[in-house]
Formats: C-alpha cells, structure tokens, sequence
C-alpha cells in the first residue's frame, strides 16, 4: 500500500511540475507587461494630438527614455534628442493635420496609416503625405517610432 501512495504522491507532484512548465513559460505570463488595445489606441491618438500641437514636451513624456523616432533619413534617440527635433520641426512647419485612416495593434505593437499635411512657414508651401507609422511600446510608452511617408501619391 505505501508503494501505492509513494507512486500516486509522486506523479502529482510530476504533474504539478508540468502544469507549472507550460503556465509560466506560455505568452500569457510571459508577455504580462503587454499593454491592451485600448491603452495603445490611447496613447496614439494622444501622439497624433501632441503632432498636430507640436507639442514636444508633451510627446517627449510618451517616450522611454532610450526611446526612438526613425524618418526617412533621420533617426533621433533619446528623450532629449526627440524634445530637440519636435522643437526644430515646430519652428519651422504650422498648421499640422492629421487623419488617421487605420491602426492595427497586436501585442506591444501597431501599425498606423495616417494621412499628414503641415505648411513650411518660410516659403508657404503646404507639405502633404501618406504615411505609415509601426509602434513599438514598452512599460506603457512608446520605444520605437517608425516612419514611411509617401508624399508622391497622396489625394
């Protein structure tokens, strides 16, 4: 009868160890920090917000610290090299407007399709573009801001 109950102690104790494995090694727990689609989608149309304000302070806050912003031919690191450029770019453009068409978010990420105008203030000469944006967050800020703009197509 002991031999019994050593047998059954043991293979509940192997099943609790399995059932352990597969639970804390599954992308439920691993990825607990994920933000949910609706703090994503909240964060984004705050961004478009703070883009159309050319607020830098304020979309410098919805970074990380080692957060990026990548453009076509630039890419500004940091928080205080982001608060910089904004600055720069709010110097020079006005009349920033953006509509967003789409946003598809899956995880820490989205993709974001956006149609963009802004005005030069020194020549007058109204910028417009499709652009698509992928987002990558992390500890519920933006880590990584992709750009790729189509400023040859737009309607």
């Amino acid at each position: 009868m002991k031999d019994w109950i050593t047998i059954l102690i043991r293979c509940v104790i192997l099943i609790l160890i399995l059932f352990s494995t597969v639970l804390f090694s599954s992308d439920a727990f691993a990825n607990q920090d994920n933000m949910n689609q609706e703090d994503i989608l909240t964060l984004i149309n705050k961004a478009k917000e703070a883009w159309v304000a050319q607020d830098a302070d304020a979309l410098t806050q919805m970074f990380t610290p080692d957060g990026e912003i990548i453009v076509p031919g630039k890419k500004w690191q940091g928080q205080a090299k982001i608060r910089e450029e904004i600055t720069h770019f709010a110097q020079q453009y006005s009349d920033v407007k953006i509509d967003i068409k789409r946003i598809i978010v899956e995880n820490n990420q989205a993709a974001v399709e956006w149609y963009y105008e802004d005005t030069h203030k020194a020549t007058g000469r109204r910028n417009k573009a499709d652009d698509v944006i992928f987002v990558d967050f992390k500890n519920g800020l933006i880590n990584r801001w992709r750009e790729y703009f189509d400023t040859e197509t737009p309607v």
